[in-house]
């Protein structure tokens, strides 16, 4: 009795184990809708971000120019990827450790915005662009990297950017207008959001 019910304790470890963790797609797969969120003359060169199949996160590929791509989190549903400049990536990379670290979005932002004021972070002193690319879990397979239904948008980092250094509104009033987020921050950006169209595809 006592070695059937381990038995059955230890399936059931062992099935949801299973369901925890994440199916990794192919190296291949991830660099192909990794770079869908950059214009279409970067993706060849650039450099991509993801995840191994110990599940550890990477350099898949190096590149040969400025845009720096991460692949989709196997662990989150849907497709979520994004490019940026790679003078954005010390920014970013330290954003992915306070998250590692459980840390919420507020204090990440009040983080960095402190180590920035100490000049323990640096952030470009030029704008500096970031795509991002999403599709629901429906219109992503992951087998084969085939997307459908995306949506691209942008985001043009200026630090401490204000709306009156700009002149743009601090939210949009219309369909792709585009609009300053965090202004007066080390993280202040232009946000641009396109319509959404109901018959695109990618």
């Amino acid at each position: 009795m006592k070695t059937s019910m381990l038995f059955f304790v230890l399936q059931a470890v062992v099935v949801k184990t299973l369901a925890q963790t994440p199916i990794i797609p192919s190296a291949d797969i991830q660099i192909k809708t990794a770079v869908l969120a950059a214009p279409a003359d970067k993706r060849d060169g650039a450099t991509v971000y993801g995840y191994s199949d110990k599940n550890q996160f990477i350099v898949l590929r190096k590149g040969t120019n400025e845009l720096v791509c991460l692949a989709d989190d196997p662990a989150q549903k849907g497709l979520s990827v994004s490019c940026y400049h790679r003078d954005l990536d010390t920014f970013m990379e330290r954003g992915r450790v306070l998250k590692q670290a459980g840390k919420k979005p507020a204090e990440i932002l009040a983080t960095r915005e402190q180590e920035v004021k100490a000049k323990k972070l640096t952030m470009p002193t030029h704008p500096s662009t970031l795509f991002s690319y999403t599709a629901k879990d429906e219109n992503y397979d992951m087998a084969t990297g085939e997307v459908k239904d995306g949506y691209l948008r942008y985001v043009v980092y200026i630090p401490y950017a204000t709306a009156e250094s700009t002149g743009l509104p601090l939210k949009p009033e219309a369909p792709g207008m585009p609009w300053i987020m965090d202004p007066g921050t080390h993280r202040a950006h232009i946000m641009i959001n396109p319509p959404v169209s109901t018959t695109a595809s990618h």
